[in-house]
């Protein structure tokens, strides 16, 4: 009798989803250079290059650290969750009370001429720590105590983030909901929860007035919500950036302006190059380019939502998913933002806008994501 050959084993490592990351990282470049050449030239000697240099800088950096964790074990991620929480708290006290101050907001901590956002490594830190946590509970994750138990982690640290970045807060509180929602077999509690805040939205005029005056709400939230609800009534002071970048997504048409051709960059759209940049990708490359934006990401979902489906556990899964619902939550938020959808919440675009803490971090969580991948295995 002859012997049975051996199934030979390969893993699996989503390329797909490399040159998507690839991809998006090199659009936001040139974006960026386009959107803020102008500005930067103007501020930096005449350097136009300045912004999308420090970016390509960082971005390889992390395209680098991204593939060294690609190649890494995903399950030795679990043995940090705790002391990632515990690093993610004294970050979070630390620029509370010593952080560079920008806009009223401290956000920033400085380390020598380096500086960046803890509330980045905060996204991650709550990833992996309910990983963890909704694979011990299993089953468990229905019942009131699991529900205290995920809670306990994720909300006071989305309320200390909050305090100072309340869209970071919303965006740790969406990753924690998605992540239950798809552990759960109870879906309709979730469905309710999304009814209620669709309703939020509806009456966030009357509610915010009411929040303000129990001083839940901070006056500046509350002038958020006016100028959304209408901004032509604030032309010179909190609906100039909006109206701005609706000028620019309006005069696009289809095809745009052409590549680097924009007019509201020009001093006209404040800080372009960051929260407003899809605002310039309207204008300069018109409807088809905005969509194929949205598309890319679309596809980036559709790959995140494959590799959830075939890990190896459950715990991996969860990676997966933590880190799918930060990229298209705000994807979402901001492209609902610079549409005048939702009130501005200064909530960047993954990838393609100005930021080097959110590129390092997000190059991180694309290697915790292509490490889930790598350990699918492929038989023969």
């Amino acid at each position: 009798m002859p012997k049975k050959k051996k199934k030979k084993v390969r893993r699996f490592y989503d390329y797909s989803l490399l040159f998507t990351i690839v991809f998006l990282t090199i659009f936001g470049l040139v974006m960026i250079y386009s959107s803020s050449s102008y500005m930067a030239q103007i501020n930096y000697k005449g350097n136009a290059g300045y912004f999308m240099t420090r970016q390509a800088m960082i971005a390889l950096g992390g395209f680098f650290v991204m593939i060294i964790i690609s190649r890494m074990d995903y399950h030795w991620y679990a043995g940090l969750a705790s002391l990632a929480i515990m690093v993610s708290w004294g970050l979070m006290i630390a620029v509370t009370l010593f952080g560079r101050e920008v806009n009223g907001k401290k956000r920033w901590i400085e380390l020598g001429p380096a500086s960046f956002q803890p509330t980045e490594l905060v996204k991650i830190t709550v990833i992996v720590a309910l990983a963890v946590l909704i694979t011990r509970l299993g089953k468990n994750i229905d019942r009131m105590a699991g529900v205290v138990r995920v809670g306990l982690i994720a909300g006071p640290l989305a309320a200390i983030v909050a305090a100072n970045n309340l869209s970071s807060g919303i965006i740790i509180v969406g990753i924690a909901f998605v992540m239950m929602f798809v552990a759960s077999q109870k879906k309709m509690p979730y469905f309710l929860c999304v009814l209620a805040a669709a309703v939020v939205l509806i009456f966030a005029g009357p509610i915010g007035h009411v929040l303000t005056a129990l001083k839940i709400l901070k006056p500046y939230q509350l002038s958020r919500i006016n100028v959304w609800l209408d901004p032509e009534a604030y032309p010179t002071t909190g609906g100039y950036q909006v109206l701005q970048g609706l000028y620019a997504i309006g005069s696009g048409g289809l095809f745009g302006k052409g590549l680097g051709e924009s007019i509201q960059k020009l001093g006209f759209v404040p800080e372009s190059q960051n929260d407003m940049i899809f605002a310039i990708i309207c204008e300069e490359l018109g409807l088809f380019g905005a969509m194929m934006v949205i598309f890319l990401f679309v596809f980036m979902i559709y790959r995140f939502m494959l590799i959830a489906s075939n890990a190896p556990d459950l715990f991996g899964a969860l990676l997966v998913v933590g880190v799918m619902a930060h990229i298209a939550i705000q994807v979402i938020l901001n492209i609902a933002v610079v549409t005048n959808t939702i009130p501005n919440t200064g909530i960047t675009l993954p990838f393609i806008s100005y930021g080097g803490t959110s590129v390092l971090f997000l190059m991180i969580e694309m290697g915790m994501v292509l490490s889930v991948s790598n350990q699918i295995r492929l038989e023969k």
